[in-house]
């Protein structure tokens, strides 16, 4: 932890201060940026009533090699994609079946309940969260994650990365870091608990944080246009404020993979598919209207919303994703702003496994070394609320169940 962190609010202060002093012509960056937002928010819409907004590939076309140049540049301007058929249906429905098993025989509703409240990490969004469980660790998760075709889907993803420059690799983007999350399952008929548009690649600390600023330095003192979300120069080395359900690993893609058929309107993922709205976001909350020590409403320890105060022309952009079946993956940049529809209106759960794309680098390893306990003990990953609930659960997956890419994966064996 840095020592801006020990003072936060006067941390925040003092940084948009500084900002606002130092950025180079900062009333034209934010024009020229709000230009270009809308720009982009209007080719979105237009795309979307033309087919649709958001990249589709076929998992096959990765394990041959087809994916097109002209894909690879519509996936870095969207930020986003879905990769059709990376697991069998058939093999999903098992998974599926088995993790509503072990939801049931481990009693989990029970439990859930008497730890109500220690998650916190979506408190300050409106709509609150999901019906998100707090497993990582149960068969079908580990499976999924150490799977070939997730493991080729990933590196895919990796390259799309600048991951090595002037003689520094950043990160290795064919082997992977198993990044352990959880799993959702949506009733039918919720309508109580969506997500509202948020980032989760930090809150305050993009102002505030060295290693961010780092990042984003064309924004703040560069030239704007030269600005990269795709440069990993810097993402493996950010700090990030210590909070229970925080990511503290790096992430090239969040992701999940689709345990059921799901679309819009039924309680899922929206997104606005820009990979360039972090410019925006950062020099908005610069902006003579916003109040000195606010940055947008930004709590610390907290996702990044963008709210209708302050991020409009942002949300004009929010679309649903396309419909997936079973075995669908589908990915998204950890700049892009992201929500889940606050209504599922449709008649069978809306069911995902969360796996991101966590390329090896020195920050995932770590990370690992800090997973490893808690999955041999069955508690929670550190990046998330200790509740703890698979410390006995049978049917909990062990090392024994791993594949030896799986451990590797998970630092528990030494890559070759």
């Amino acid at each position: 932890m840095t020592d801006w962190m020990n003072d936060i609010p006067n941390a925040v202060a003092r940084a948009q201060r500084e900002l606002r002093a130092s950025v180079p012509d900062l009333a034209r960056r934010f024009a020229l940026e709000t230009e270009f937002l809308e720009d982009e928010v209007a080719m979105v819409r237009a795309e979307q009533a033309c087919g649709g907004a958001v990249p589709e590939i076929a998992y096959a076309d990765i394990a041959q090699g087809r994916v097109s140049a002209e894909q690879v540049a519509r996936i870095h301007r969207r930020g986003c994609v879905v990769v059709r058929g990376v697991f069998d249906p058939a093999q999903v429905q098992a998974w599926n079946e088995e993790i509503h098993r072990y939801i049931d025989g481990n009693d989990y509703f029970a439990r859930a309940k008497a730890k109500a409240g220690l998650d916190k990490y979506f408190s300050a969004l409106a709509s609150g969260r999901p019906q998100i469980f707090g497993l990582y660790w149960s068969h079908p998760q580990m499976q999924a994650r150490q799977a070939e075709s997730m493991a080729a889907t990933r590196a895919f993803l990796n390259r799309l990365w600048t991951f090595e420059k002037n003689g520094t690799r950043f990160f290795d983007p064919d082997r992977q870091a198993n990044y352990a999350d959880r799993i959702r399952r949506r009733e039918p008929g919720d309508s109580t608990l969506g997500l509202s548009p948020h980032s989760d690649g930090g809150s305050v600390e993009r102002w505030c944080e060295p290693t961010f600023r780092h990042v984003y330095r064309e924004v703040f003192e560069g030239t704007l246009a030269h600005f990269d979300p795709f440069d990993a120069d810097g993402r493996t080395a950010t700090r990030e404020i210590p909070s229970p359900a925080v990511c503290s690993a790096f992430r090239t893609f969040q992701g999940w993979t689709a345990l059921s058929r799901q679309g819009p309107g039924d309680g899922t993922l929206q997104l606005v598919p820009i990979a360039r709205t972090a410019p925006w976001m950062l020099l908005r909350a610069l902006q003579p209207d916003v109040p000195e020590g606010s940055l947008c409403g930004a709590q610390p320890g907290r996702a990044l919303g963008a709210t209708p105060e302050w991020h409009a022309p942002l949300r004009a952009g929010l679309i649903p994703i396309p419909l997936v079946e079973p075995g669908d993956t589908v990915w998204w940049h950890s700049d892009v702003i992201h929500a889940v529809e606050d209504r599922h209106q449709g008649d069978q759960h809306s069911s995902v496994i969360y796996i991101s794309a966590a390329p090896w680098c020195e920050k995932n390893c770590a990370f690992m070394e800090r997973q490893a306990p808690a999955f041999l003990s069955g508690c929670s990953s550190p990046d998330f609320a200790p509740e703890n609930y698979e410390v006995d659960f049978a049917g909990r997956a062990t090392p024994e169940d791993l594949t030896p890419l799986g451990l590797r994966q998970m630092g528990l064996r030494a890559w070759d």
